[in-house]
């Protein structure tokens, strides 16, 4: 099986670096599968009248913060997809601060948000499961940032336990 362990951080940004720093595992797959693993014990402890909670005005609901990890996780594997291709076109950044009432992820059900993390967790497994380790190691820019395949999938481990984290200790 693949191994892709945790990239260096030296020349990513700050705030992807600290991406990195907070995923859990000795390779990338571990790290994944410590992250899954956290939201789903997450996701039984959270209780229903929470759901829309937000700990502070102008702040996430917690269905907000679940669709906004899947909402990155699939900008991030993207752009994994892209440059593990050897596509070096730069792309842009997001602006989660747009997309998060755009989304209109309290009129979902978190059950359908955690269900929906954890397909896309599986097509992101899956998909650096194909590449090889010399696509791990394609680099591209994105958000003004160049960032390799193998450190985008620390990052989208990394993004999701800081955000469940962010539940654990506001939220709850």
């Amino acid at each position: 099986m693949l191994t892709a362990t945790r990239p260096n951080t030296e020349g990513l940004s700050a705030y992807l670096a600290s991406y990195v720093s907070h995923a859990r595992g000795e390779d990338l797959f571990s790290a994944l599968a410590n992250a899954s693993a956290h939201a789903e014990r997450l996701a039984e402890l959270i209780p229903a009248d929470k759901h829309e909670h937000r700990y502070a005005p102008g702040k996430w609901s917690i269905k907000e913060v679940v669709q906004h990890v899947n909402d990155a996780e699939r900008i991030f594997a993207y752009r994994a997809l892209r440059f593990a291709r050897k596509d070096i076109t730069p792309l842009p950044g997001f602006e989660e601060n747009d997309y998060a009432p755009a989304s209109k992820a309290d009129r979902r059900t978190l059950q359908d948000l955690w269900e929906e993390h954890m397909t896309i967790r599986r097509s992101t497994v899956l998909l650096f499961s194909s590449f090889t380790p010399d696509m791990l190691e394609h680099q591209g820019t994105a958000g003004g940032n160049v960032i390799s395949v193998r450190a985008l999938g620390w990052v989208i481990a990394g993004h999701a336990e800081h955000h469940w984290n962010i539940i654990t200790e506001r939220y709850l």
